[in-house]
């Protein structure tokens, strides 16, 4: 098989969709792989290394596309990308498909493409969950991003001139993200807070050091909520979690959102009111930007500095600012879902496979993926 890797195209996008590691072992097993120029550039990984580990460096992308039985890529392919695919071709990646518009295309074509995610979060598919790899490196440089503009020591220290207290942190959302963001947080020294709707993530926060806040909830409110993704709640369970929300976030020094819906737009979680009220250097680090924020004042892709001195960090891909490591982490998440269908002969696609038929959004022809579908 013609396995191909194309740059990534979306402006900040430094990862690229597989490393030197992968390609050798896609090459041992007898397949071919070609890169697109310089597409590994930005994640330190020049051509050269690629070439050395067995692919070849192609310099138009209209050639790599056109010829590649396999595509393998982090941020969905453009419309112009997605005509010069082959007809019939497997793409794997990030799709975004609750925004993607071209899934339409794809099918035209086709194409049988996986949007990665949407695996299940099972035991099984741990090795190839693209969003806990890139998600864990966010948490950690979230928190390192909030030290750039917090003008204060996060740890305690004690010195002959006086002593400095240390940085209250509050999390708001305990995913992967925001455990990783407590960790790092602890690391540093802060005091650390977070919230989330789910119950069952208080032993986790817990077991980090952490203290959890945690809004009183009815029974029905708890079973709705006690599962790996956080759910809409109901108006009166909102209007206690803003209020609790609101008291710990004036007291704190940084502020970390993370809180995702998917398919949705991302919880408000605080208000302008909220914002407005708290301390002059306090900053908020919003995980949630790219899906509309956390924060009512996020500007996604920029640094709000607000009148009554609170910053406002919309910042959309941090996993980028990462781009070796996400790299790595993300190229391994790929081969090993690759492998679900990959042998010496070829591509076999099982649809009895759970975390194919849940991630496979166009095939032979038809649309998969139900909002999409709606939209034909």
């Amino acid at each position: 098989m013609q396995i191909a890797i194309p740059a990534e195209r979306l402006a900040g996008e430094h990862r690229v969709a597989a490393t030197p590691e992968t390609v050798k072992k896609l090459v041992a097993l007898g397949h071919l792989v070609a890169l697109e120029q310089g597409a590994g550039s930005a994640a330190a990984l020049p051509d050269d290394t690629y070439r050395a580990a067995g692919a070849t460096v192609v310099a138009e992308r209209s050639d790599l596309l056109a010829q590649a039985d396999i595509v393998l890529t982090v941020r969905p392919l453009d419309e112009s990308s997605v005509a010069e695919l082959k007809q019939g071709a497997l793409l794997i990646g990030q799709l975004a498909p609750y925004q993607n518009d071209t899934f339409p295309a794809l099918a035209a074509k086709q194409i049988s493409a996986f949007a990665l995610e949407l695996l299940p979060r099972t035991t099984r598919a741990q090795s190839m969950d693209v969003l806990s790899s890139q998600n864990n490196i966010a948490g950690y440089r979230a928190v390192l991003l909030a030290t750039q503009y917090y003008p204060r020591f996060m740890p305690m220290l004690m010195t002959a001139a006086g002593t400095v207290k240390p940085a209250r942190v509050l999390i708001l959302g305990v995913g992967v993200a925001g455990l990783q963001a407590i960790a790092t947080a602890k690391r540093l020294g802060a005091v650390v807070e977070a919230f989330d709707v789910r119950p069952s993530t208080k032993e986790q926060v817990e077991s980090l050091g952490a203290k959890f806040v945690e809004v009183p909830m009815t029974d029905e409110e708890k079973a709705a909520n006690d599962g790996v993704y956080a759910k809409e709640m109901s108006e009166d369970y909102q209007r206690r979690q803003a209020e609790l929300v609101a008291k710990h976030a004036k007291a704190a020094d940084i502020i970390i959102t993370t809180a995702l819906i998917p398919g949705k737009a991302a919880p408000l979680l605080l208000a302008t009111e909220v914002v407005m009220a708290m301390k002059p250097g306090t900053v908020i680090i919003d995980l949630a930007a790219e899906a509309g924020g956390n924060c009512a004042l996020t500007q996604p892709g920029e640094v709000v500095r607000l009148e009554n001195g609170v910053t406002v960090v919309g910042q959309t891909n941090l996993p980028g600012l990462l781009a070796a490591d996400a790299s790595n982490l993300y190229a391994k998440n790929l081969l090993t879902f690759l492998m679900l269908m990959l042998n010496q002969q070829g591509v076999q696609i099982d649809l009895e496979d759970e975390l194919l038929t849940a991630t496979l959004v166009t095939h032979e022809g038809q649309v998969r993926f139900p909002p999409a579908r709606a939209g034909v």
